[in-house]
């Protein structure tokens, strides 16, 4: 047993429509499924007999690409901006994680600064120690000595 209740909306991701159903809830034609699925711009999951399911989150890429058609854009156009959006969410997230990774290290650079000795450790030189500097933005930035 799942632990969720049977009374519980699905995930966006769970595939629950038939393809009358989503045809319905997105205002197309059957068949223009078919074809937006032929041509590799959605794919909706499989049952063990072949049947097309549609997820929450198909009807909502559905909406979009019948939205573009409808303000004139064709096909190869919709399947860029579909490319372009997907891009933008990917590199988004990325941009989150460097930026979470970036602050970890500046906190721990913070606190190997305050928790340090008076002087380098024994056997480092202390030209080859990084250098902390706060400007005025309270941003912390990194200089390494020459060598």
């Amino acid at each position: 047993m799942t632990g969720r209740s049977p009374y519980e909306a699905p995930g966006p991701d769970a595939a629950v429509f038939v393809i009358s159903v989503a045809a319905e809830l997105t205002g197309l034609h059957p068949q223009t499924l078919r074809t937006y699925e032929r041509m590799g711009l959605i794919v909706p999951a499989r049952t063990g007999g072949g049947g097309r399911r549609y997820s929450p989150r198909d009807i909502d890429l559905l909406r979009e690409i019948s939205e573009l058609t409808a303000a004139g854009i064709g096909i190869e156009g919709v399947r860029r901006i579909l490319q372009l959006e997907n891009q933008v969410a990917a590199l988004a997230a990325r941009n989150e994680e460097l930026q979470a990774e970036l602050d970890a290290t500046r906190d721990a650079l913070r606190q190997a600064v305050t928790a340090r000795p008076a002087g380098p450790p024994a056997g480092v030189r202390p030209d080859r120690l990084p250098v902390l500097r706060q400007p005025a933005t309270g941003q912390v930035v990194v200089w390494r000595r020459g060598r």
